[in-house]
This record gives structure tokens, sequence and C-alpha cells, in this order.
């Protein structure tokens, strides 16, 4: 942190302070989750992995076919949906025809959310008769919401942010209802009466013992991401695989008004509680994998929580804070007052509306009064708390207290945690593994948006090879 000497001392503006805004969504805001990140912009100069040659040129992560939007926050969300079709969770057709038609509209938030949403109501609105269609119909939707629902605090609606997310959590469930068979529901205490919704899905209601995996989302990320990263998979492999909405996640956020906890062994220890419950968990094989800051936040829950067999941090993050722009990281004194007077009388005023839907969309999570502020179409206040809160995520001092085998990912062009998945790995001191996702395979950037079944497929030959094969269905 800076005094507030050195801060006023650096410029009559803090224009310096939004350089890391100013390159676009998605260079700063977290999505699927929640999570992540073209052109020859400056933001998206080409990061290697600590493996890759040093004389890689610098080159845009997102060539060719491969950038559908100008905007790189457009153009990452797009890109993780169309990954998703891999999985069912979205359909490349409809994704493309999506694209061309906000491409046309002049692409920006507001068209990106219209359109998004009127497809999410288009298949919403088909109630075929036929049971598999619904059910297909109802992943796509969810998914489609979730594009919408990430860019509408920057639309002309942003009041619509709790409706549109209740929109893609009746498709979730939809579709969470129409698997074969049922995925089972249930709401797990955590604390001051709040209860964690989860979503347990089997191979089959044979009643076997099975592998299970416990999937973290990341800032932001719907839950059907968490299909598309994970649970199909698990299924194909004959594992079990727990879905579930955190604090600062989903209901918990969206609705019930919690934001994330530095403690997320709290969140995850009453999971375990409930696995363990059931006959069909083989209670010595329980893993735990954390997408994008989930990379963060099981790792955390890892270090404290020895029931779990294997860990998965996809990528490495030890400090989320430093996935903030250093200058705005550099307005933060040590007194909250002074802070909240450079961000209110120096830095929000020159903030344009681009501007203010990503830094709120960043903050979000960390304070309900910034997201309701920003459902009223105002930008917060206080840059202070939230800040704390973000900077209380930083697990560095806890990696060394892991004792379970742990993979650690990395990407090519990962904007968000660049050097950390690293730095994280080398802190282990369990059994481990470092993979770099690899740009040649299409694999680049913040959780391989294009590449989710190679993603996949690293992440689930890791799990069988350190605890063993699922029973296949």
């Amino acid at each position: 942190m800076t005094n507030a000497d050195t801060d006023r001392a650096q410029a009559p503006t803090r224009r310096g302070a939004l350089a890391g805004l100013a390159v676009g969504a998605g260079a700063v805001v977290l999505s699927a989750a929640s999570a992540c990140s073209a052109s020859p912009d400056p933001a998206f100069v080409t990061r290697r992995g600590a493996d890759a040659p040093a004389s890689a040129p610098a080159a845009s992560p997102t060539p060719g076919a491969m950038r559908l939007f100008k905007d790189p926050g457009l153009n990452f969300n797009a890109l993780l949906a169309l990954g998703g079709a891999g999985f069912g969770a979205a359909e490349v057709g409809e994704v493309l025809t999506a694209v061309n038609a906000i491409n046309a509209a002049g692409a920006n938030e507001q068209t990106y959310t219209a359109e998004f949403r009127r497809w999410g109501d288009r298949l919403t609105a088909d109630a075929s008769p036929h049971r598999q269609t619904r059910r297909a119909h109802a992943l796509r939707a969810a998914q489609y919401y979730g594009q919408a629902l990430f860019f509408v605090l920057g639309s002309d609606a942003p009041g619509d942010e709790k409706k549109l997310y209740l929109a893609g959590r009746r498709s979730w469930d939809t579709f969470a209802r129409l698997c074969a068979p049922a995925a089972v529901t249930d709401q797990v205490p955590y604390r001051g009466g709040v209860k964690i919704p989860v979503w347990f899905f089997r191979p089959d209601d044979s009643g076997r013992t099975r592998p299970t995996v416990i999937l973290t989302n990341g800032s932001d990320g719907p839950n059907v991401d968490m299909w598309t990263y994970g649970v199909s998979a698990a299924l194909a492999r004959g594992w079990n695989a727990l879905v579930y909405d955190g604090p600062g996640q989903g209901r918990l956020l969206y609705v019930d008004e919690q934001v994330f906890s530095p403690r997320w062994e709290q969140v995850v220890s009453p999971l375990v509680d409930w696995l363990e419950r059931r006959k069909d968990v083989d209670a010595r094989r329980i893993a735990l994998t954390g997408l994008s800051m989930g990379g963060d936040l099981a790792p955390r829950a890892a270090a404290f929580e020895h029931r779990i067999a294997a860990l998965a941090a996809l990528p490495g993050c030890l400090a989320p804070w430093l996935g903030f722009p250093q200058e705005l990281r550099d307005i933060v004194t040590p007194d909250k007052a002074e802070t909240n007077r450079i961000w209110n009388e120096e830095v929000a005023p020159e903030l344009k509306p681009s501007e203010r839907f990503v830094i709120t969309k960043r903050i979000e999570p960390f304070s309900i009064p910034a997201m309701l502020a920003a459902r009223r179409g105002r930008l917060f206040t206080d840059f202070w708390t939230p800040a704390q809160r973000i900077r209380a995520l930083d697990i560095t001092r806890v990696v060394r207290r892991i004792a379970c085998p742990t993979l650690v990912l990395d990407y090519d062009d990962e904007l968000f945690y660049p050097g950390q998945p690293r730095k994280f790995f080398d802190l282990l001191r369990t059994r481990k593994e470092y993979r770099l996702m690899r740009a040649a395979t299409g694999a680049q950037l913040h959780c391989s948006p294009m590449a989710p079944q190679q993603h996949c497929e690293v992440v689930f030959d890791w799990l069988e090879d350190t605890l063993g094969r699922g029973d296949r269905p």
C-alpha cells in the first residue's frame, strides 16, 4: 500500500489508476469462472508460462477466428459459451448467431445482455414434450442467462440482475431435475442461519460407493460452468460430483447478499460432513477442485480440512488482490477515510461508463452496498472495505499446510494471476504436479475457455491416477 502523501504527489488526477480498467472487462473481471480474459492491445501481450521459451513472441492470445468481438471482455465470455458446446452447455450455431446479432447492433454490454437474454427466454419458452429436449434446452438456457447476467450491470437495466440470476437458476434446477438420475438437492447449514445450496450428481442410482469431487466455482461463475468444468467429466468416469454456491456466489450473493469469506474451510467442511453421511460416497476419496478464483478458495479449505484426499487448483492463486491493476491497488491507504476520499474525489469522477461497470463487477462479490448501488445505476462510494476483504483472501502463508496431493494448473496468456500458479506450486510441501495449458492446443487464457474438454482430461486423469478410478456406469 502507499500512503496518502505519496498518492497526492503522483499527479493532479488519478487517471493513472484507470489504466488497468480501460483495457476492457476481460482483463479485469472474473467470470467462471467468473472468471476471465484481442488484439494487439497492450493489456493482452502474451505472458508465457515459466517453462515456455524466453523468446516467445508477443501476440494476440485470440487470433483469427478466436476473435468474436473487438472488446476482450465480451470476447472472453463468448468463448466460454462456445467452449461449453462440447458438453451440451451451448450450441455452436446459437452462440455464433447471437454474436452476429450483437455485432450488427453494435457490441456492448447492453446488446450482449439483451441478445443472450433473448436466447435464454426462447429456449425456456419452448416447452417440448420430450424430456431429453427439455433437459438440453434448460442447460443451454442456463448458459445464456449466465452470459446475460455477467454484463447486465453495464446495460440499460442493471436492476434486472437478481431477476436474470433467478431465471438462470430456474433453468439450472430444471436441468438438474431432468438428469437421469436426477441430481440430489439440499440446503447445507453454513452459519448465521445461512444455508448452502448443493446439487449432488451421480452416474446412476445404484447406491454403489464411489469417489466424489467437490467442484468450487470462482467469482461470478454460474452453476452451468461447473457442468462444463467437472460434472460431466466426473459422471463419465464413474465419479460423483457436488456443485454448490458458497458466500459470494450464486444465490448466496444475488439473493441472500453474502460476500466472499476468507475462511473457506468453514464452507467446505459442512459439505464434507454432508457427503460422509451418504452411503454412495467413498469418504476416503473426496477430492476438491477450485476454478478461477476458486484456485484460491479451495486450497485455503484444503489447508485446514484434512478429509480432502486430493486438491486441484485451476489455476493456483495466492492473492486475488494482485489480480487488480497496480494503479487501483495503489490508491488504498491504511486510512479508510483517505482511501475513500481519493476514490470518490479523484478516481470515480473520471470513470467512463464501461470502466464503472468493470470495477463494479469486480467489487460486487465483496460489497453488498456496491451491488445494490449498481442495481440502481449508481457507483459505490466505499472502496476501502471491499479492498480489505479481497486482501484477506491471501493464502500465501497457509499453502505449506496443504497435506493432500495437489495439482496446479497454469495457462498460456493467464491474465488474472500471471506468475501466481508457479509460485503457488513452489510453496507446496506435499506431493504435487504442475501443468501448463498451451496456446498451441487452443487451451490458452484463464481457465482454457476454448478447451474445457482438454482441461477436464488433464484434471480427471490426474484425479484417477491419484485416487483411483470410479465405478463406471
